[in-house]
């Protein structure tokens, strides 16, 4: 299943358009996704031109028609929200492995596997803006900020691997408390000096976006890893990082974004620098002193 949206074809598209067909495409973008819903009249009204530029416009970004683009973008909807049952009831169960000649067991998946792996990390990687990945580190880096982490049913424990290794290097990390008296205590305290960062991926959990929002409002800063569907969290960050999460499962793959995370600890610490060094003997000084290692 591609993870390319559909907003992302049309602005990959917008060069091969007509300077009338343009105003088409950005008024479905500019409303994006729900434009893309409307009639064929209201859009034309909206761009100020004739319905048949709206056809065509269709027909530019490579539709049939402009029912098949709001098809296509169903289908995008429907992949936004599908779980893993979904895509297990779409694409079948893995095939065993067969044994060749000398009676071994074979799996021809695992490099398919490797493969897709392979390409979903060189993808996201690529896909990184580079003044995005500096943004983050800067404020992960400044010893001034406050960095609270949070996650949702599974990508908790990319929170953790992330919120663990920063507290190695610098002071301030804190992870977002399970029980709810405590959970409205740390929100109530959010403030304008305050980083948070959300790992929020389809099936959103609300939660996350409200947060995102509480963060803003306060004046803080908010990082976001999601998926190429984009969290609606995103809308409220300062720094968003897509990271593919195509697999050989009906479970989406989380392996793109560890690799990012981990990219992003390696540069914050050089960032810190030698303060960071100094802290990470105290640390390991303390946790052999009281027995922990």
């Amino acid at each position: 299943m591609s993870s390319t949206t559909l907003a992302d074809e049309i602005r990959k598209r917008l060069g091969d358009l007509s300077p009338a067909e343009r105003k088409v495409a950005r008024v479905l973008l500019a409303g994006y996704p729900a434009a893309v819903f409307e009639t064929v009249a209201t859009i034309a009204d909206r761009a100020s031109v004739s319905a048949p530029t709206v056809l065509r416009c269709a027909s530019r970004l490579g539709f049939k028609g402009f029912p098949d683009l709001q098809a296509a973008l169903r289908a995008e909807l429907d992949a936004r929200t599908a779980s893993p049952i979904t895509l297990y009831e779409t694409s079948g169960p893995s095939r065993p492995g067969e044994r060749d000649e000398s009676g071994q067991t074979t799996n021809p998946r695992l490099a398919t596997d490797l493969s897709v792996v392979r390409h979903a990390v060189s993808q996201t990687f690529e896909e990184v803006a580079p003044h995005e990945f500096d943004d983050a580190v800067h404020l992960l880096s400044d010893p001034r900020r406050r960095v609270h982490v949070a996650g949702g049913r599974f990508t908790h424990l990319l929170a953790h691997y992330l919120g663990l290794h920063l507290t190695q290097f610098r002071d301030q990390v804190q992870f977002l408390p399970a029980r709810d008296v405590e959970r409205t205590s740390f929100l109530t305290q959010l403030a304008r000096r305050d980083v948070t960062v959300l790992f929020d991926y389809r099936r959103y959990e609300a939660d996350k976006t409200v947060i995102a929002e509480l963060a803003r409002e306060r004046g803080g800063k908010v990082i976001v890893f999601t998926d190429p569907w984009l969290s609606p969290a995103a809308a409220h960050a300062d720094v968003v990082f897509t990271t593919q999460v195509t697999s050989g499962s009906p479970y989406d793959s989380l392996t793109p974004a560890l690799a990012l995370v981990e990219s992003l600890v390696a540069a914050v610490l050089e960032s810190i620098g030698e303060k960071g060094h100094e802290r990470m003997k105290l640390s390991e000084s303390v946790a052999r002193r009281t027995g922990l290692i």
